[in-house]
């Protein structure tokens, strides 16, 4: 029988797990690509359909459900000795009943040091302890790297149409857009994820409006059509995940966010 210990998940829950699990559910896209990168590849037995990193993972493991509709059917049947989700990615009741019968636990994660945070305790959780220090370390020195806008230009991130959605106050993302000299004008309020109208985002008035290439797929069309409500202000399509992705897919992000930068900035003009 496998050595059992008790642990606190971000959520401030104790919980019972195996020392070594054997057999883990992934719940949250960036939270699985960190298994394969922490080189779980043979203790990982579930992920939902939208874990598409590592693609050889997408294409072998077994598929639960998707984040928000998880199938706990298919989960019970996997047997897990381990279940790691997010509060905010997962729905509160799919949790509490898989919490009844398996050890699950969760992440909450609003800014890079809570991301850093769930890294290393993943790595506790699951025997990679060295691994997963070494990763944070990692990320949190090619934060550091990160120069951020000397002068700050206000923005707009929509994640979603029809209607609109921003990311807000809380969000990771919002904790990204800060770090990138990024003024967040949806940065109030208490909702995390506000729906706007259009004359919403024409009085908010940024100065540049990035349009995530997750989880709605903006495109160059819908470019065109946020420009007719904001004339005259830089429209961006960016990568989601970079943004939004609060595993190891951090390592990639601050050169990223660099490129980003370099583009929002007026061109040089040579003496």
């Amino acid at each position: 029988m496998l050595g059992m210990m008790s642990v606190t998940d971000q959520m401030h829950r104790t919980i019972t797990v195996p020392v070594h699990p054997q057999r883990i559910i992934s719940l949250v896209p960036s939270q699985t690509e960190l298994l394969y990168d922490l080189g779980l590849g043979e203790c990982v037995v579930g992920i939902t359909k939208f874990c598409i990193h590592p693609e050889s993972w997408f294409k072998s493991k077994h598929r639960v459900g998707g984040t928000k509709k998880l199938d706990l059917a298919k989960i019970r049947a996997l047997r897990p000795d381990l279940i790691i989700g997010n509060k905010e990615e997962n729905e509160r009741a799919d949790i509490e009943a898989l919490a009844e019968e398996f050890p699950a636990w969760m992440s909450d994660i609003r800014t890079l040091d809570d991301a850093l945070d769930m890294i290393k305790r993943i790595g506790e959780l699951t025997g990679t302890d060295t691994l997963a220090t070494d990763l944070s370390t990692r990320i949190k020195n090619e934060f550091g790297e990160l120069k951020p806008l000397e002068e700050e230009l206000s923005a707009a991130y929509l994640i979603w149409k029809e209607p609109y959605m921003a990311a807000g106050q809380g969000t990771f993302i919002n904790d990204m857009l800060k770090r990138c000299g990024l003024k967040n004008v949806f940065d109030e309020g208490d909702a995390r994820y506000p729906q706007l109208t259009a004359q919403d985002l024409a009085e908010a008035d940024p100065d540049v409006i990035l349009l995530s290439s997750e989880p709605y797929p903006f495109n160059e069309e819908h470019m065109a059509e946020v420009n007719m409500i904001c004339p005259g202000t830089p429209v961006r399509i960016v990568d989601g995940e970079n943004f939004s992705w609060y595993g190891s897919h951090l390592v990639k992000a601050p050169d990223y966010f660099g490129t980003v930068l370099a583009g929002l900035l007026p061109p040089r003009i040579e003496a």
